[in-house]
């Protein structure tokens, strides 16, 4: 499916994230006084002593901010301050908790243990979702030539793919295993262009939720998320800027539970789902109808998200809110839409993407690229054999994953032997009945084609 081991983003114009200033208040942080007393108070705990500048680059907040809490604690005898330094400026100053302090820091933290930066409030999350929304890209074919510059595929796949990132409507790609829907999926990541911005944490309701998750969001090209230059010091420091949209990949251990927001009563925090990390960039759902639970039920819970671009998670407390879903979802399987959903949802699917056998000349290419990849001289008498005495007698398809997979076997043959790798009619024998089992190979084939009959007389639901 892919020509070489390089990748390529197209150079784009850059969607700047919503500028944001440092609150220099306690007010402008939007987050209630006595939340941040215990959030300093809980710092101050797991961290033992601490300067003022130190907990203030842990909070993501100015000392300005800080002092008023920090004050409290001193005056309700809950934290103490001791000079460390001759300067005689406040940075000398070590603050650490008192034994009253320790317990009010034990009891906060057994409510909730989240102790990182200070979150923002559920509304700047979801004005900055709306004003970084993957709904606003504009994808053309030059970016998609870019993105899939290394890609052997129908030019007509990809263009439905290009066109459909327009859309920010649901995607559904589906094909025969083998076929490289997977493969085509995650590369739409190289049409989400322009950097984004998302919070340390979010506090709803008085609950804190992490989101930041340095796996899923990473830095675009070019950034650096730690930048602290005189240009971002006025910004607001609990704003992760510089990344990459997201592009988030789950399969058949895909369960309805991971779908909703859960807090583990063991560690004391709350979990975000994939989808909502997802947010401004892309969540692929693999190999669907192999999940846990039943393709319908998956798709029922998609399809508010999908209509209304909103999505409903709710509290250990009982508490339901809403989220912003701006989310391009993308469902790839091997089976025909119209078996695993009805009409209700079908109609929410944007596009419905086939990715067919390869043509021979596409078949070909890959198997060149295979030998080059692998260290071998490509045949084109031996590739004619594969396909007159195995694919056309067999009636076995051309599918993406068959050339890396059959020469990857010659190779391993030839270091087997000691031998240098060779693609002749021997070594494609010996590695399509390893892959098909011999006579199996039949099996598979006479499979594959009452698949194909069965999509042929399926009726839409």
């Amino acid at each position: 499916m892919h020509a070489d081991s390089g990748s390529s983003v197209a150079t784009v114009e850059t969607t700047l994230p919503a500028e944001a200033r440092a609150p220099r208040s306690l007010d402008e942080t939007g987050l209630p006084f006595l939340f941040l007393v215990e959030l300093v108070a809980k710092v101050l705990f797991q961290r033992g002593q601490v300067r003022l500048p130190e907990l203030a680059t842990h909070l993501k907040l100015s000392i300005s901010v800080i002092t008023p809490l920090v004050t409290h604690l001193r005056n309700e005898k809950l934290c103490e301050v001791t000079r460390s330094g001759h300067s005689g400026t406040d940075a000398d100053l070590t603050y650490h908790l008192t034994d009253a302090g320790a317990q009010r820091a034990i009891a906060c933290l057994s409510r909730n243990s989240y102790a990182g930066p200070a979150p923002v409030t559920l509304a700047a999350y979801v004005a900055q979702v709306d004003a970084q929304s993957v709904r606003n890209l504009h994808v053309t074919r030059d970016h998609v030539r870019a993105a899939y510059h290394d890609v052997v595929a129908s030019p007509g796949v990809l263009d439905q793919m290009g066109a459909a990132m327009n859309s920010g409507r649901a995607v559904f790609i589906y094909g025969q295993a083998g076929s490289g829907k997977t493969f085509l999926a995650e590369r739409l990541c190289g049409l989400l262009h322009g950097a984004i911005a998302v919070p340390y944490a979010i506090m709803i309701d008085g609950e804190v939720v992490p989101f930041y998750d340095p796996v899923q969001h990473r830095p675009a090209a070019g950034a650096d998320p730690t930048d602290t230059g005189d240009s971002l010091r006025a910004l607001d420091a609990r704003w992760v800027r510089g990344l990459q949209r997201p592009t988030a990949l789950t399969g058949g251990e895909l369960t309805l539970e991971m779908l909703d927001l859960r807090f583990d009563a063991n560690t004391r925090l709350y979990q975000a789902p994939p989808h909502l990390k997802a947010n401004n960039g892309i969540f692929i759902i693999d190999d669907l109808g192999r999940q846990r639970c039943s393709p319908l039920e998956l798709m029922n819970r998609w399809i508010v998200p999908m209509d209304r671009g909103v999505d409903y998670l709710s509290l250990h407390t009982g508490l339901v809110f809403q989220v912003p879903f701006d989310v391009v979802v993308v469902f790839s399987s091997n089976f025909l839409p119209e078996r695993l959903s009805d009409g209700a949802f079908l109609r929410r699917l944007g596009y419905k993407i086939e990715v067919p056998p390869q043509t021979q000349a596409e078949y070909e290419l890959l198997f060149r690229q295979a030998c080059a990849q692998y260290g071998m001289a490509f045949d084109a008498a031996a590739f004619a054999y594969l396909l007159s005495e195995h694919h056309a007698k067999e009636d076995t398809p051309m599918l993406a994953c068959y050339p890396r997979d059959l020469v990857r076997q010659v190779r391993d043959l030839a270091r087997y032997e000691s031998a240098p790798a060779q693609l002749d009619r021997r070594s494609i024998d010996w590695a399509w009945n390893n892959y098909f089992a011999g006579a199996g190979a039949r099996r598979v084939a006479d499979q594959q084609k009452k698949e194909r009959e069965r999509r042929d007389h399926t009726t839409p639901g």
